[in-house]
């Protein structure tokens, strides 16, 4: 006899399309799960019956795993110090953060494109570039620039004159379009990553904050970058203000200069809510990338799934997370430079502008390598 009642929501090919996506995607949650499948199949379950229905395929949620030995891994050949690459200093330079002849080459053109008109310029435009440039990677006062650089005074103004102007982002802009050229990339990218790091400010003042998470009392750095870790926007605040703040600005600056993004790679602090209102207000797909470690919302695991695939969900510490590792990674190239491990600057778009002269320095010497 027939068993009588409500149908089942959820139709075999359904559960498929459930147990694949738990596949691709084994630290999402329920409610992640439950956009995903109604995105894909147009039909809306609710969280208890997508539980169920991966209970009855064999899928778990598992919190626990073995550890892995030590000796089981092979250590990879670790090399340190610089390198003949790292010291190279060309015969037109002064100091080693100056631009090269093919470097200014690249952005002459920005810097050089002012009116003719009035007095002529006292100082040569390279020359200035190559003075803030020494200033973002010895991370020296302006008063302390060498005196074969024009007088700090002169430099301040102009670099403070550009910052407003927005050379140094479309310096940027440029560089970072030729370098995905060259990795074979389109111009416009279509995923992004963001991140936040929490660093100190001097007592020099300007707005700061306290960051009780990481214990930090300065200033915090949103950025938003390619999947080549390329920086696309940069939002400076007070450390006090919260990750999921601070993000709608930042991915709302990015989206008015690249529309053609589709996807944004996160961390679980952006989760729930501001992922909701994220993909709502610009219309791109949220990404949450967690820790393996991560007990509020586990691993999906399948029947016949071996161990090795629940083997660093106990791991403890820095682990590598697929496409959110650049942009951590380019926290690490900010830090380079040493005028950025320290905010000294009153104003927030002056520490906005470093960024862009730092990562956009970056470039040109990869350019030119």
């Amino acid at each position: 006899m027939a068993r009588k009642g409500r149908p089942p929501k959820l139709s075999p090919e359904h559960r498929e399309v459930l147990v694949r996506l738990t596949q691709t995607h084994p630290t999402c949650s329920l409610r992640e799960l439950q956009a995903a499948l109604e995105r894909e199949t147009g039909v809306k379950a609710h969280e208890v019956t997508i539980s169920r229905s991966l209970h009855e395929a064999g899928v778990r949620r598992s919190k626990t795993a073995s550890q892995v030995r030590a000796d089981e891994a092979t250590p990879a050949k670790k090399r340190y110090g610089y390198t003949e690459a790292h010291r190279r200093q060309g015969p037109e330079q002064t100091y080693p953060s100056c631009l090269t002849d093919a470097e200014w080459a690249l952005v002459e053109d920005i810097f050089d494109n002012e009116g003719k008109q009035g007095t002529p310029a006292r100082y040569a435009r390279r020359l200035l570039v190559d003075a803030c440039c020494y200033v973002v990677r010895t991370g020296g006062s302006w008063r302390m620039l060498p005196k074969g650089f024009p007088p700090w005074q002169n430099v301040y103004r102009t670099f403070r004159r550009w910052s407003a102007q927005g050379k140094f982002e479309a310096m940027h802009d440029r560089l970072r379009a030729q370098w995905r050229e060259r990795e074979g990339r389109t111009e416009e990218p279509t995923a992004m990553v963001l991140d936040a790091q929490s660093t100190r400010s001097s007592p020099q003042g300007g707005e700061h904050g306290y960051d009780a998470g990481k214990k930090v009392k300065g200033r915090k750095r949103h950025l938003v970058v390619d999947t080549l870790g390329l920086v696309l926007a940069v939002s400076v605040t007070a450390a006090s203000v919260q990750d999921r703040d601070g993000a709608h600005p930042v991915i709302g600056a990015t989206m008015a200069k690249y529309p053609n993004i589709e996807t944004l790679f996160v961390d679980s602090g952006y989760a729930g809510q501001c992922a909701q209102t994220v993909s709502q207000c610009h219309g791109v797909r949220v990404e949450v990338v967690r820790h393996p470690a991560n007990k509020n919302v586990g691993r999906w695991v399948q029947p016949d799934q071996p161990d090795l695939f629940t083997v660093m969900a106990d791991v403890k510490g820095f682990v590598v997370l697929a496409k959110r590792w650049v942009v951590e990674r380019t926290h690490a190239w900010n830090e380079r430079a040493r005028r950025l491990v320290m905010h000294h600057d009153r104003l927030c778009c002056v520490s906005e502008a470093w960024v862009w002269l730092a990562e956009a320095r970056l470039l040109l010497r990869r350019l030119t390598t």
